[in-house]
C-alpha cells in the first residue's frame, strides 16, 4: 500500500513490532530478527517511512529474574505472572511513547475470529461495528483488524501465492510453521488477550512456558531434525515437575506472609535459595548442551545481587526475634 503511494503522501510513520520475551524458541526469535531485518533495508532502499522494532522486558522484568533470583514458582494458569511483565508491558510502553510523539496511534492487529472460540469472543467484545475500534487500555489508540474475517486456510492461500513486498518468499516462514506443527503467539497488549498464549493449542510461546501441558510446537521442531533442542523439552519438564516440590518452596510468601486458602489449602511460598542456585546451575550447564544463550550475563549478575540482598534481610531478623522471644 505504502509503495502505490506517492513520496508525498507518505506522511504516517509506520512501526512494525515484534515482541522478544528473552525466552523464545531460538529458531523463532532468530526468524522475527531476520525478517525485520528484511523489511527495515527494504523500507530504506524504497525510501519508505518504515521502522522495525523489537520490545523486549525491562532486565527487572525477565523471566530468569523473577524464577531464578526472587523464586517466582513456574506459571501455571492460576498464577501466570510472566505475560503482564514479559509482553504487554513492554509493547504497551512502546505503542505509549508513540502515542506521546503523535498524540494518536493506530495499532494494526492480526487477530482473526476462527483462531479459537476465545478470540471470537474477544473480538465480539471490543467490536463497536466500526472500523476502528478504542484500545481497552491505552488511551490515545486505536485498533484496525485487517484480517478479522480471514480464516487460516484464506492466510496461508495468500502467503504461499503473494511474495513479501520486501522480497524473497514467504517459503522460510512456511517452513518454520510446518516444521513445528505450530500456530502463532501474536504481540499482546492486554491481559483478556493474554489467553492467546499458554493454551492447549499448538502456539509459537516461550519455550520456558509451563502453563501448557506440553509444548507441542518446540515437540515438532525437535521430531523434524532439531534435536539439539530436545534438552529445552527436558528442562523445561523439570521447572513443571519442581514447582509442586514442597522441599523446594519456603512455607513464607515474599512479604512474609502464610498463605492458605478459605478451603483449607497451604500455599507455598517462592522457591529456596537452594533451589534456585539448582535452576540457575542446570541453566548453566544447559546453554552448553545447545549451543545457545540462555540467560544474559546482566540477568546472572541481578539474580546474585537479589540473593544477596536477601540473605542479608534474614541475617538481620534473626537479632530481632530472639530480642522479641527473650522479651516475652
Amino acid at each position: 500500500m505504502l509503495m502505490k503511494l506517492p513520496p508525498s503522501q507518505r506522511k504516517r510513520d509506520v512501526h512494525i513490532i515484534s515482541n522478544d520475551t528473552l525466552v523464545e524458541s531460538p529458531l523463532v526469535v532468530q526468524h522475527i530478527i531476520n525478517s525485520l531485518n528484511e523489511i527495515s533495508d527494504a523500507a530504506a532502499a524504497f525510501g519508505l517511512p518504515v521502522m522495525t522494532s523489537i520490545t523486549r522486558p525491562t532486565l527487572d522484568h525477565t523471566f530468569w529474574v523473577n524464577l531464578i533470583g526472587r523464586g517466582y514458582p513456574s506459571p501455571n494458569r492460576t498464577f501466570r505472572w510472566c505475560t503482564d511483565r514479559m509482553k504487554i508491558q513492554p509493547t504497551s510502553k512502546y505503542i505509549k511513547s508513540k502515542v506521546d510523539e503523535a498524540g494518536q496511534v493506530i495499532l494494526l492487529l492480526g487477530v482473526r475470529r476462527s483462531e479459537s472460540a476465545t478470540r471470537s469472543a474477544s473480538v465480539r467484545r471490543y467490536d463497536n461495528g466500526e472500523r476502528l475500534n478504542k484500545h481497552n487500555d491505552l488511551v490515545g489508540c486505536m485498533v484496525f483488524r485487517p484480517i478479522v474475517e480471514m480464516s487460516t486456510d484464506e492466510v496461508w492461500d495468500f502467503l504461499s501465492e503473494a511474495p513479501p513486498p520486501w522480497g524473497g518468499s514467504h517459503s522460510k516462514l512456511i517452513k518454520l510453521y510446518r516444521d513445528a506443527g505450530g500456530g502463532e503467539c501474536p504481540v499482546v497488549t492486554q491481559k483478556t488477550d493474554a489467553a492467546s498464549c499458554g493454551t492447549t493449542s499448538s502456539r509459537f510461546g516461550c519455550w520456558t512456558c509451563t502453563v501448557v501441558e506440553k509444548d507441542r510446537s518446540l515437540e515438532g521442531f525437535v521430531e523434524s531434525g532439531f534435536t539439539e533442542f530436545g534438552p529445552l523439552l527436558d528442562f523445561r519438564d523439570w521447572l513443571a515437575e519442581i514447582r509442586s516440590d514442597k522441599e523446594r518452596r519456603q512455607a513464607r510468601r515474599r512479604d512474609g506472609r502464610v498463605t492458605i486458602t478459605d478451603g483449607g489449602t497451604f500455599i507455598p511460598g517462592p522457591f529456596t535459595l537452594s533451589a534456585r542456585a539448582e535452576i540457575l546451575d542446570r541453566l548453566l550447564i544447559l546453554e552448553g548442551e545447545v549451543g545457545e544463550k540462555l540467560i544474559s550475563d546482566d540477568e546472572v549478575d541481578l539474580i546474585r545481587r537479589i540473593w544477596a540482598e536477601e540473605i542479608s534481610a534474614q541475617t538481620e531478623k534473626k537479632p530481632l526475634r530472639m530480642r522479641e522471644i527473650k522479651k516475652g
